[in-house]
């Protein structure tokens, strides 16, 4: 489940907050494709222009590209969170961030709710987020529906 996995001194994600985006996102060594179609490696690294992995990743690659990944989110926590959240807060706004993108984080009611001190509100946001687009309809994910369910936790927390 990511033992080899530790957040670097200067990150603020705590090291079992990155071992926890690792346990959801799921090792992979090859390219694959995510469910939203984006080729993917490791542990939810969406490759950019230009970016291959020929031969694959081994989990140590992999980690070092998830705490890269990870520390984007980070900074749209940073940039768009403006109460003090607790480290568990923290780490489940951030694993929110890396799963549906900073821009998506950045215009989400739950953000909204959170910064207006709504933080119970805020933690009920994370439910909504379960759904995927499967022939042009939203239908609900049960793995994201379990890993915003265990983010819920986190950062209320109950985990």
């Amino acid at each position: 489940m990511a033992e080899g996995c530790v957040a670097g001194e200067a990150m603020s994600l705590s090291a079992a907050g990155l071992a926890f985006i690792a346990a959801h996102e799921g090792f992979r060594a090859t390219v694959y494709r995510d469910q939203a179609g984006y080729a993917t490696i490791g542990y939810g690294h969406r490759l950019a222009n230009g970016e291959s992995y020929p031969n694959g990743v081994t989990e140590k690659d992999a980690c070092r590209l998830l705490a890269l990944d990870a520390a984007h989110a980070e900074a749209a926590v940073h940039e768009q969170v403006s109460l003090a959240p607790t480290q568990a807060q923290f780490d489940a706004l951030v694993s929110f961030a890396f799963n549906v993108g900073a821009g998506a984080f950045a215009g989400s009611t739950l953000l909204k709710k959170l910064n207006a001190g709504d933080v119970a509100g805020a933690a009920d946001e994370f439910l909504r987020w379960n759904k995927i687009t499967v022939d042009g309809v939203l239908v609900a994910d049960p793995g994201l529906s379990r890993r915003r369910a265990d983010e819920r936790a986190l950062f209320i927390g109950l985990a």
